[in-house]
C-alpha cells in the first residue's frame, strides 16, 4: 500500500513539473491579444543575417505590406510585396503575393524585452525582429 501512495506521489510530482516548466517556458510567448496589441498597425523590424532591419507593416485593415530596397534586394528578388495577415490560435500568419512563391506562413512570437521579439515559423526558422513605430 505504501509503494503505491509513493508512486501516486511521485507521479503528482513529476505531472506539476512538467506543468510548471510548460507554463515558465511559454510565459513570453504573445498570445493573440498581445499580437493584436504589440504588432498590428506598426512597423516590425526583421534582423536580417547579414547585417540591416527589414521592415514590413501589419496593417490595421488586415494588410501587411515591406520593401527591402534599403538592403538592395532588387538585385536578387522582386523588392516590394503586399499580402494579408491573419492570426490563428497564438500565431500571426501571412500570405505574400510573390514573395515566398505567395505560400502562407505562421509565426509563433516570443517576446525579448519591450521592443525586440523572438519568431518562429511554422517550418522551424527562427529569428528576431524589432517592434517599431504605430504606422
Amino acid at each position: 500500500m505504501t509503494t503505491v501512495k509513493t508512486i501516486t506521489v511521485l507521479a503528482a510530482l513529476a505531472a506539476s513539473l512538467v506543468l510548471t516548466n510548460t507554463a515558465t517556458a511559454n510565459q513570453n510567448r504573445f498570445d493573440a491579444t498581445e499580437i493584436k496589441q504589440s504588432i498590428i498597425g506598426k512597423r516590425i523590424y526583421l534582423a536580417v543575417p547579414f547585417g540591416g532591419e527589414f521592415p514590413l507593416n501589419y496593417r490595421m485593415d488586415g494588410r501587411v505590406d515591406g520593401t527591402g530596397e534599403a538592403l538592395g534586394l532588387g538585385r536578387f528578388a522582386k523588392p516590394n510585396d503586399t499580402g494579408r495577415w491573419w492570426i490563428d490560435s497564438d500565431r500571426l500568419c501571412q500570405k505574400f503575393t510573390s514573395w515566398y512563391k505567395g505560400e502562407p506562413m505562421c509565426f509563433e512570437l516570443e517576446r525579448i524585452d519591450d521592443r525586440r521579439l523572438k519568431w518562429t515559423r511554422n517550418n522551424g526558422q527562427t529569428g528576431t525582429a524589432r517592434i517599431g513605430n504605430t504606422l
